[in-house]
C-alpha cells in the first residue's frame, strides 16, 4: 500500500495540493486540486482572504478523502514577509495586508532613523525590499500602535494555517528570515533589533527548522475533512522549499526559482552580511538544514503575467512565447525599476520605459512578449557576473526550477545572456521541496543529497546551451 505525502502550495496568483509517493526509488507526483488567489481591496487596502484561503486547503484535503488517498503527512509553504497578530484569544488584529499594499511607502526612512542600511544589513544579511515584514510592521507601528501591543503572536502565513490545522503555533525559520528580524549568525530573533524599533517582542514566538513536527489535525478538522494527519514544516517559504528541489549534485550550481518572482543565487553554508554583498543586492535569506540562500530578487514573471491579461486577444504563455520568438525588436528594460512592481498598466510601463530611454517602443503582443522575456534573460546574465563578482567563483551551469522552467525562449534566451548552460526543471519545484521535507522526515531519504538524487530521476529536465 502506497504512503501518501501532501503538499500545499499557495503563491501569490494560485494554491495546489500536490499528493506524493515514492515508488521504486522515484518520485510520483499527482495534482488533486487547485485555486485561484490574489488580494482583495478591503478599504483602500490590499488584504489577502485568509478564511477563503483556509477554506480551500480543507476543500483540497476533502479531496485527498475522496479520492481515497490519505496522506500521513502533510506541509504548507507560501509566499514570504506577510504574516497575521493574533491576541490572546487568538482572533488576527487588524487587516491581514499583503506585500504589494502601499502603506509600507517612506517605512525605510522610519527604520533609519533608528538604525542606519548598512548597519541593519550587517545584523541580518537579508536584501532591502519595501515590502519585507520589518517595514510592514513599522507602517503598523506608526498608525496602529494598539494593534502591535495587544499582539500576543504573529505567524508568518503558512504558519497561521498550520496553526488552525493543529492548534499548535510554529514559527518557522526560512520564511522568519524574511522579516529581516533574523541574525544570519544565531539563527534566532534579533530581540536587540526588534527592541530598538519599538516592536512588542512577546509576539515574536521561537524559530522551528524544516522537518519539525507541528502537530496532528484537531478533532474538529478531523471531522470536517474525515481524515487525521501529521503537520510538518517544510521551507515554509516557497523558495526555500523550490530551492531544495534544484535537482544540481552539490552545493556549486547557480540557480533561478522562476515563477512570479526570479530568485536568482546559490546555496551557501554562512551569510555574507558584507558591504560588498550589500551593494551587490544580494540577500541571505536561511535555508534547509541552516544554509543560506544568496540570492537576489528579480521582477520575474509577473511582468509576462500582468502583460498577459491585458491583452485582448486570449493566449497561452506557450502561445506568447512563440509569438515573442518571432520577434526582432532589440529593446531592454530594468526589470527592477520601481515603475514595473505594481502599475496599473503593466503595457504601458513597458512601453513608457523604453520611450524614456530612447529604445524602440514594442507595440504589438510578439513585441511587447519579446521585450518583457529579453530583458528578464538579460537581468539573468548580469546577475551571474555578479554572483561570479561577489563569491570569487566561477559556475558553469544555471538551474532553472518553477513554472518559468516552462519557458523554452525564455531559457534559450538565459542560455544566450548568461553564457552557461541551463537545466530546466523541475516545473513543481516548490511542491517537490515541500514534499521532499515531510519524507527527510518521515526517514525515506537519509540527507538532501539523497533527496536530490531522487528527484533527478525522478523529473524531466531539459538542457539549453
Amino acid at each position: 500500500m502506497e504512503k501518501y505525502y501532501l503538499a500545499v502550495d499557495i503563491g501569490a496568483s494560485s494554491g495546489r495540493h500536490m499528493l506524493a509517493s515514492v515508488v521504486d526509488g522515484r518520485m510520483h507526483l499527482e495534482e488533486i486540486y487547485r485555486f485561484p488567489n490574489e488580494m482583495e481591496n478591503a478599504d483602500g487596502t490590499l488584504c489577502w482572504n485568509v478564511g477563503r484561503l483556509f477554506d480551500e486547503i480543507k476543500n483540497g484535503l476533502k479531496k485527498c478523502k475522496e479520492l481515497g488517498k490519505i496522506p500521513a503527512f502533510m506541509g504548507i509553504d507560501t509566499w514570504a514577509v506577510d504574516y497575521v497578530l493574533l491576541d490572546r484569544k487568538d482572533r488576527i488584529i487588524g487587516k491581514t495586508a499583503g506585500y504589494r499594499d502601499s502603506r509600507t511607502g517612506g517605512m525605510d526612512e522610519k527604520v533609519y532613523e533608528i538604525i542606519s542600511p548598512s548597519a541593519l544589513y550587517q545584523r541580518t544579511g537579508i536584501q532591502k525590499q519595501i515590502f519585507n515584514t520589518i517595514y510592514q510592521l513599522t507602517a503598523v507601528r506608526e498608525s496602529h500602535p494598539e494593534e502591535l501591543e495587544a499582539a500576543e503572536s504573529m505567524l508568518m502565513m503558512p504558519d497561521y494555517f498550520g496553526f488552525l490545522l493543529t492548534g499548535e503555533k510554529k514559527m518557522e525559520y526560512t520564511n522568519a528570515t524574511s522579516t529581516q528580524l533574523i541574525s544570519p549568525v544565531t539563527n534566532d530573533w534579533d530581540y536587540e533589533l526588534i527592541d530598538m524599533l519599538g516592536f512588542n517582542r512577546k509576539m515574536f514566538r521561537p524559530v522551528s527548522m524544516p522537518g519539525t513536527v507541528v502537530g496532528s489535525f484537531t478533532a474538529e478538522i478531523e471531522k470536517e475533512v474525515g481524515f487525521g494527519c501529521t503537520v510538518v514544516l517544510p521551507a515554509t517559504h516557497d523558495t526555500g522549499s523550490a530551492v531544495l528541489a534544484v535537482p544540481a549534485e552539490g552545493d556549486d550550481a547557480i540557480y533561478i526559482s522562476s515563477g512570479t518572482w526570479s530568485l536568482m543565487g546559490i546555496e551557501r553554508k554562512e551569510a555574507d552580511c558584507s558591504m560588498k554583498s550589500m551593494q551587490a543586492n544580494f540577500t541571505n535569506e536561511g535555508g534547509y538544514d541552516h544554509r543560506f540562500r544568496y540570492l537576489t530578487n528579480i521582477m520575474g514573471l509577473w511582468m509576462i503575467q500582468s502583460v498577459k491579461k491585458e491583452f485582448e486577444e486570449k493566449l497561452s504563455f506557450a502561445e506568447i512565447c512563440a509569438r515573442a520568438a518571432g520577434e526582432s525588436i532589440t529593446s531592454i528594460v530594468d526589470c527592477n525599476d520601481d515603475a514595473f512592481f505594481a502599475p496599473e498598466s503593466m503595457i504601458g510601463a513597458v512601453q513608457e520605459f523604453c520611450r524614456k530611454t530612447d529604445q524602440p517602443v514594442p507595440e504589438t503582443i510578439g513585441e511587447i512578449a519579446a521585450v518583457v522575456y529579453n530583458s528578464l534573460a538579460y537581468c539573468y546574465g548580469k546577475t551571474v557576473k555578479e554572483i561570479e563578482e561577489v563569491t570569487g567563483a566561477a559556475y558553469n551551469a544555471v538551474y532553472i526550477v518553477g513554472g518559468g522552467a516552462n519557458a523554452g525562449y525564455l531559457n534559450e534566451l538565459t542560455a544566450k545572456y548568461t553564457g552557461k548552460k541551463v537545466y530546466a526543471g523541475p516545473t513543481e519545484a516548490t511542491a517537490i521541496g515541500n514534499l521532499a521535507v515531510q519524507m527527510l522526515r518521515d526517514g525515506v531519504f537519509a540527507d538532501l543529497s539523497e533527496a536530490r538524487a531522487c528527484i533527478r530521476r525522478s523529473f524531466d529536465i531539459q538542457e539549453y546551451e
